[in-house]
């Protein structure tokens, strides 16, 4: 117990103390997993409007690849975006590897799927006559689809958290493509995985303490965005 409470003090020291290095990795932490589950957001609710409006064939097909995407393994992902960002593979002129746009990818493939497959359930809520009256009433496809988004967001916006909390909260792909490079790529996940392997238990905890802290008041945002009860 003496360990967690000395951890729990160096946090509040860290935070309190305005320690460049350690605002420098949370800033880091939120920038990439925001970032990351933007653009899994975009991609995941295209592709779920489609399954969830059109229908098309091998649909139950594709939702389960989907579901089991939200079990993908962080460091599979890390190998794969690894090989297709290193300097011989197919994107290694791009010079990412490394980099914090490297961390973005990675955490945006653990996240689409997460997304994706939670928005498919989100609009398969609603009424499937809903989109077809809105159309007949002279809505265009962008304000038909603005209004079912509208309809779904509390589901929608659980999906969001959903797929921010899968990137904020991975390590294994960050570490590989990333490097866990101090100034430039180490986020909280990975350095408190540092600091655990190098025994700074203390230091450790203080980090995990600020990375629950983080997640904890984004989580609180969102959720008072998805409770929020719209104006009459």
């Amino acid at each position: 117990m003496d360990l967690i409470w000395d951890g729990i003090r160096e946090a509040f020291r860290l935070i309190f103390t305005g320690n460049s290095e350690v605002y420098e990795i949370a800033l880091l932490s939120l920038t990439v997993s925001a970032a990351a589950t933007a653009i899994a957001l975009v991609i995941g609710l295209g592709i779920a409007s489609f399954l969830a409006f059109r229908a098309p064939p091998g649909r139950t097909l594709a939702l389960s690849l989907l579901n089991s995407g939200m079990a993908l393994p962080p460091v599979v992902v890390g190998l794969v975006v690894a090989i297709m960002l290193w300097r011989t593979g197919p994107l290694g002129q791009l010079n990412l590897l490394f980099t914090p746009g490297a961390i973005i990818i990675a955490q945006a493939v653990i996240a689409t799927p997460v997304v994706t497959a939670l928005s498919v359930v989100a609009l398969q809520t609603i009424h499937p006559k809903l989109r077809l009256q809105v159309l007949a009433l002279g809505a265009s496809r962008w304000q038909a689809a603005l209004l079912l988004y509208r309809e779904a967001r509390l589901p929608l916006l659980a999906a969001v958290m959903a797929g921010f909390g899968a990137a904020i909260s991975e390590v294994g792909a960050s570490v590989m493509v990333g490097g866990n490079i101090k100034g430039s790529t180490r986020t909280l996940t990975t350095a408190t995985m540092l600091e655990t392997s190098q025994g700074n238990f203390e230091t450790a905890i203080a980090l995990a303490f600020i990375l629950l802290a983080l997640v904890y008041a984004v989580m609180v945002t969102f959720t008072f965005v998805q409770q929020r009860r719209p104006a009459s």
